[in-house]
């Protein structure tokens, strides 16, 4: 960003004289211990209230700030303030002023599963040929899309945007701030379902990232799930599918998952082999997508055959790591609901193994009334002779332990309570051995992480 304090003003639509309104402002932080010289600090109203931190900021060197109206302003304070009726608001306009200006191409990304590996993806394949900024980390709600559009350098020529969500209307939103050229869709699933209901309110709030598609914009979706397909019916614009089922646009002809790689060659390109370093039919699936985005920005094959190979995933996203007695780990500790916990299962036991394959599981969270069922769902995918221990945490997988109980020996099932972390790091500990291969996967708010610091070589 490179904007004067009076540009942006001028961009809210505000009758404000500033001093020092030539000053220019070059990033966007809404957390204060982060501020540098140049930036716009973004006094959010979370835990605390932003506005509390306006010192901090002003010590770092940020040259100025958004400041609420019903706020008063404290004594010391000299950067410049630009008064608005809400700062989440002229946040998000100010998004919007500056995306309009410099004028990239954007991509949106959104699904149940996978859209942060097919973010990466995207982006990965996007910068052999173009300058690309992307969403970092988890910038993917209704402040972090903003933000991330208003730290793009004004060279920019592709923005690779993931939007969240777990409430109708806030993929919608981001969307208007966004207005993608090519809107993707990884999948449905059950994350959220908690706030939704039924798949098929999921599959509407996840439609919503079409609501600012652009008319000659591109819609890239999962083409085997029926529900997307029938929404998708409405869409004018140009699409594009994706997924496993010959009748899609874009379909493997073959594929051969190892432990820590994929190779697949795809319908559109019968000639090309594809080497991703990841195991998993799902995140061929999202290689699916990101192929597709590099097809119709006209990406040479060659490079996103480059790109896809050489392409690293997010922290915590089925990462292959060593325990401290050499045993194989795969860790999945970020993120869990039912699609994603089948798809890992399912993967993992054509994983060659000379030890014990034990897969440790904690509670997938916001499931809401269908918790139960859905925990109790994934005993089908988990058996004595694939998996040889299951160990459990949190007190919806009690539901699941009980399932498990007419199939698995007591003994090869063991459950923790959510508080039991240490507990359940240290029988993983004694029982583990350099032969196993042992696999975790939870949501992030039972903190499996550190588990995994635990066992870690």
């Amino acid at each position: 960003m490179k904007l004067t304090v009076n540009e942006l003003v001028s961009a809210l639509h505000l009758d404000q004289e500033i001093k020092n309104d030539d000053a220019i402002v070059t990033n966007a932080c809404f957390d204060s211990r982060k501020a540098i010289e140049g930036s716009l600090f973004i006094p959010l109203n979370g835990d605390r209230d932003g506005h509390e931190f306006i010192d901090k900021a002003q010590s770092l060197g940020a040259t100025a700030s958004l400041w609420q109206k019903d706020h008063e302003i404290p004594e010391g304070v000299t950067i410049p303030l630009i008064l608005v009726d809400d700062v989440l608001t002229a946040l998000q306009d100010l998004s919007k002023y500056y995306l309009n200006k410099v004028n990239p191409k954007v991509v949106a990304v959104t699904g149940s599963n996978g859209k942060t590996t097919t973010k990466d993806m995207i982006a990965s394949i996007l910068k052999s040929e173009s300058n690309v900024v992307y969403t970092y980390a988890n910038f993917n709600n209704e402040i972090g899309v903003p933000v991330t559009v208003l730290n793009m350098e004004t060279s920019t020529e592709v923005l690779v945007v993931e939007l969240g969500m777990d409430r109708p209307g806030q993929i919608h939103k981001l969307s208007e701030i966004v207005q993608p050229d090519i809107a993707v869709i990884t999948m449905i699933g059950e994350a959220h379902i908690e706030f939704f209901g039924t798949r098929d309110k999921i599959a509407d709030a996840k439609m919503e990232i079409v609501d600012f598609l652009r008319e000659d914009g591109i819609f890239i979706y999962n083409g085997d799930d029926p529900l997307l397909r029938q929404k998708a019916e409405s869409v004018q614009q140009a699409k594009v599918t994706f997924g496993f089922n010959e009748d899609n646009d874009i379909c493997p002809l073959e594929q051969n998952s190892k432990k820590s790689s994929t190779d697949f060659k795809l319908n559109i390109y019968p000639d090309t082999d594809f080497v991703l370093p990841l195991m998993g039919d799902y995140n061929v699936n999202n290689a699916m997508a990101a192929i597709g985005v590099g097809k119709v920005m006209n990406i040479p094959v060659i490079e996103i055959v480059d790109q896809l190979q050489k392409f690293v995933p997010t922290k915590n996203r089925t990462e292959w790591k060593k325990a401290f007695n050499g045993a194989d780990i795969l860790s999945d500790v970020y993120n869990s609901n039912p699609t994603a916990v089948i798809d890992v299962l399912e993967n993992l036991k054509k994983i060659e193994c000379n030890g014990r394959r034990i897969v440790v599981l904690g509670d997938m969270l916001e499931l809401g009334d269908q918790s139960q069922v859905l925990h109790e769902s994934i005993a089908q995918y988990l058996n004595p002779q694939d998996f040889q221990e299951v160990y459990l945490i949190g007190s919806d997988m009690k539901y699941l332990k009980q399932k498990l109980a007419e199939k698995y020996e007591q003994s090869q099932i063991k459950y923790f309570e959510k508080s039991q972390l240490e507990e359940l790091s240290m029988s993983i500990k004694v029982d583990l051995q350099p032969a196993d291969l042992i696999m975790l996967k939870a949501s992030n708010g039972i903190h499996l992480n550190q588990v995994l610091e635990q066992i870690e070589m």
